[in-house]
């Protein structure tokens, strides 16, 4: 048997499973009777194989199930950040998320992340999420003229900020703080993070204007490191840890 045949007769032979999706759904037109912005809980059968994401699933509910199913994805590889939901009553990436890991024996349940406005089903309205991350100045503000070539920078000083690099703005750390849910003032994780990502870039001289406003009402000391942000994070960003180094700066006045 070529190589071909027996990789084609190992895949075919990947045993399929019926999984349950409990999704929660959000009617802002109040078809089918319901009234405007009623929410319901609406379960489906898909079949699924080991290998099968969250994302698979809801693509097979979409496309031969029910069209009207609303939900945000793009790249499909955990680069974009726009399928974050709360899976399980875990945010996640549903691109990243394998049916197999959630217990497929037992209803998986499928809801928009928190916090944010619900526009339809598993959309959210992101504006006030990025409204808060262009209120930090995500961009380099470097002092004195222009270079002829590129700003140098050692791989220490950029290992000191190389973490917080990783965000993907999928706004699942945000989400998943409980005082952002309940403080509409709050600026959340992720833009503390963006912040940090500047703050302590050795080509920036914008740190102390990032800082004072993240030391105001709404800044960082309203977190109270629940570390659901850490948790949450799909690409392992030390979320609590790069707050609590703001908060160091803040109070030492060095950065």
């Amino acid at each position: 048997m070529t190589a071909t045949a027996e990789k084609t007769e190992e895949v075919g032979a990947v045993e399929s499973f019926t999984v349950t999706l409990k999704i929660l759904r959000h009617d802002p037109d109040g078809l089918d009777g319901r009234e405007p912005g009623a929410e319901y809980w609406e379960e489906f059968q898909v079949e699924a194989h080991a290998t099968d994401r969250v994302l698979d699933a809801l693509h097979a509910i979409k496309w031969e199930q029910d069209g009207t199913l609303a939900f945000r994805r793009s790249c499909a590889h955990g680069v974009c950040g726009s399928d974050a939901m709360r899976i399980n009553a875990r945010n996640r990436l549903a691109c990243k998320t394998l049916l197999k890991d959630l217990n497929p024996a037992r209803p998986i349940t499928v809801e928009p992340i928190k916090g944010l406005p619900v526009e339809k089903d598993l959309i959210v309205d992101m504006e006030p999420f990025f409204a808060s991350y262009r209120d930090i100045m995500p961009f380099l503000m470097p002092s004195g003229p222009t270079p002829e070539r590129e700003r140098l920078q050692s791989p220490e000083d950029r290992e000191r900020f190389d973490d917080t690099t990783k965000c993907i703005l999928c706004a699942a750390c945000t989400t998943s703080c409980p005082v952002f849910w309940t403080d509409g003032q709050y600026f959340g994780p992720q833009a503390i993070v963006g912040a940090h990502r500047f703050i302590f870039d050795s080509r920036d001289d914008g740190e102390w204007d990032r800082l004072e406003i993240l030391n105001d009402q709404a800044g960082v000391w309203k977190c109270r490191t629940a570390f659901n942000c850490t948790e949450a994070c799909p690409r392992g960003i030390e979320v609590t840890k790069a707050i609590s180094e703001v908060k160091r700066a803040l109070t030492s006045g060095e950065v």
